[in-house]
């Protein structure tokens, strides 16, 4: 393993140029969500990369999900390619699409420039520098080992940071990523490159409406405000809820600290008439107020313990309140997931991390949810993590980058946890 190990160092070092190269292909397509810009050529273009190698490649377009049409298709690419003899399956995947850049950059966030050691634009974190960093760590290993057994899967979906309804759930629903295709997955989401995260808390988002009856704004008394109601509902989450949240802490090793809370976020109210036009508005008292929550939850609550403490607020509200009345629906609901520190996956990242930084890595669970979600709930797939390059601070700001010998030392990482996984011992 020693003589290998120095083989691939040498050729993922070898290959530097070309990684910072493909690097900024990737961030050169705007693959906006939303809409889902540039999906497809930007699939096509891996497509093309992965068939160099020797990868088989499939299309899959998420068919009926949402935002899927003709003008935007969630467009996915898998390679696969197989080694001399049986054995395990080793995935990485990664999303292609990107949030939109925003203000306040200094650099263009699609040129992809390289100063100072590092590539700036939308999407070098977060998390086309991970992508490119896992089919340079393939590339290599497969150059080193062509004799390799099992197999070796790379995959670029869309619609992670809507949800992933269109990429990794529709392809888990599909039998990619369950066994006995599949054995290991690995996704290089930006979590640094001395981290290995094992899992991600729990989400629900909910759309909470309370009601009430229009009437004209000068006789408000001849109606019921709806906007009204929902401020009766944020005073009793300012003065119950939250306060509750803030006590309640895990044991998982979330990043950053706050995280290891319960926490919950107010994503949007609209009340009334919509202010998408220049003129005045007409006098009326609002018949109906909407609020979109996103309550995170942890491995040790029950998702109906977190959502019957909004329903208990909205319940008391509506025996105390004169003409309360709310109907609530769930948009998205997501369970805690953590993998175990000692599953294949994360033992052999672990080993590689110590190999080549000369440190124990550390175990995080991200914040928020990322694709291991459908990996583990659709897939039934447990041994998987995130592992990449990245920056997690870096991911959705202006001005991101990522720092290529961050990127080197990953793909050695990658390269080394490709082989031991492959190759078992015993």
């Amino acid at each position: 393993m020693h003589d290998l190990s120095d083989k691939l160092f040498n050729e993922i070092d070898r290959r530097q140029d070309d990684l910072v190269l493909l690097t900024q292909e990737l961030v050169r397509f705007p693959t906006i969500n939303p809409p889902g810009e540039a999906y497809t050529p930007c699939a096509e273009y891996i497509g093309r990369r992965l068939k160099k190698t020797g990868f088989t490649i499939e299309y899959v377009r998420g068919e009926g999900t949402p935002g899927d049409s003709d003008r935007y298709p969630r467009t996915n690419v898998i390679g696969r390619i197989e080694g001399k003899r049986p054995g395990p399956t080793v995935h990485f995947n990664s999303h292609i699409d990107v949030v939109d850049a925003g203000a306040g950059w200094t650099f263009d966030p699609f040129a992809a420039t390289i100063h100072d050691g590092k590539i700036y634009g939308r999407g070098t974190c977060d998390m086309k520098g991970g992508l490119s960093t896992s089919i340079i760590a393939v590339e290599a290993y497969i150059a080193c080992n062509p004799d390799f057994s099992g197999a070796i899967e790379i995959s670029g979906t869309v619609d992670e940071e809507s949800g992933g309804f269109g990429g990794v759930a529709y392809l888990a629903k599909k039998g990619y990523f369950s066994k006995p295709r599949v054995d290991h997955v690995i996704i290089p989401e930006p979590l640094n490159k001395d981290r290995i995260c094992l899992g991600h808390r729990g989400v629900w988002w909910a759309e909470i409406e309370t009601k009430g009856e229009q009437a004209h704004g000068s006789m408000p008394f001849l109606g019921d405000c709806a906007v009204r109601h929902m401020g009766a509902v944020l005073e009793e989450l300012e003065r119950d809820l939250f306060p509750k949240l803030d006590l309640k802490r895990t044991a998982m090793p979330v990043v950053p600290e706050g995280a290891r809370s319960s926490t919950m976020n107010i994503n949007a109210i609209h009340g009334g008439q919509t202010d998408d036009y220049d003129g005045l508005p007409s006098p009326n008292v609002p018949d109906s107020c909407k609020m979109t929550i996103d309550r995170r939850f942890l491995i040790e609550e029950q998702l109906g313990e977190v959502k019957s403490e909004i329903t208990d607020i909205l319940e008391q509200l509506k025996k105390s309140r004169p003409k309360f009345d709310y109907t609530i629906r769930d948009l998205m609901e997501v369970l805690p997931v953590m993998t175990g520190r000692d599953e294949p996956v994360p033992a052999s990242v672990a080993a590689a991390i110590l190999q080549v930084m000369g440190k124990e890595p550390e175990y995080v669970v991200s914040p928020g949810t990322y694709d291991q979600k459908h990996v583990s709930r659709i897939g039934h797939l447990n041994d998987c993590i995130a592992y990449g390059p990245g920056i997690l601070d870096l991911a959705h700001r202006p001005d991101e980058y990522i720092v290529i010998q961050d990127m080197i030392e990953s793909a050695k990482v990658m390269a080394l946890s490709i082989h031991s996984l492959l190759h078992p011992k015993g």
